[in-house]
Parts: structure tokens; C-alpha cells; sequence
């Protein structure tokens, strides 16, 4: 799933302005919270059955673009020695 926008949804009065799911009071953080306790996806959509699988999929895309545009700044003292750079 490329494009997560019509799903993902952020409105400040809502949840905090964290990004939801659908404009319902589900976040992205949610979700994942769910899954990393050990959750199936399966699992997920049956305890919420507003959910869809397509939700997911758009929880992890836009994950995934949010890591894709995150910037790193590295110290001088890391720049001066090449192999920090690799080897944080």
C-alpha cells in the first residue's frame, strides 16, 4: 500500500493529534502496541471489527514513511572518524 493518506487521519481535538485510523479514536500507535504484545493481525480485526486488514496495511505504510523522512545528526567527534558512521 503506497498511499496510507485516505486512511490516516490527524486532527488535533483527536487523540491528541496522534495519527488515527479512519478519523475513529484507533491509533497507529495502537495498533502496533496490539501486535508487539504478541496479537495476530487476525486477532486484532476480531477484537475491532471496525478494522480492516487494509487499515493495517496502512498503519505500516505510514510507519514506514515516517522512518523513511526521520533525519539523523551526527556529533562532529562521529563525523571526524569515518567508522562511526556505520557503527553508532
Amino acid at each position: 500500500m503506497n498511499d496510507y493518506r485516505d486512511i490516516i487521519t490527524i486532527e488535533p481535538g483527536k487523540r491528541s493529534g496522534q495519527p488515527c485510523i479512519r478519523g475513529m479514536r484507533i491509533t497507529v500507535y495502537d495498533v502496533f502496541e496490539y501486535l508487539a504484545s504478541g496479537m495476530t493481525v487476525a486477532e486484532v480485526l476480531h477484537d475491532f471489527p471496525e478494522l480492516t486488514e487494509t487499515d493495517i496495511r496502512a498503519c505500516f505504510a505510514y510507519a514506514a514513511d515516517k522512518e523513511k523522512s526521520q533525519m539523523v545528526v551526527y556529533t562532529s567527534t562521529k563525523i571526524n572518524n569515518p567508522r562511526n558512521l556505520c557503527h553508532p
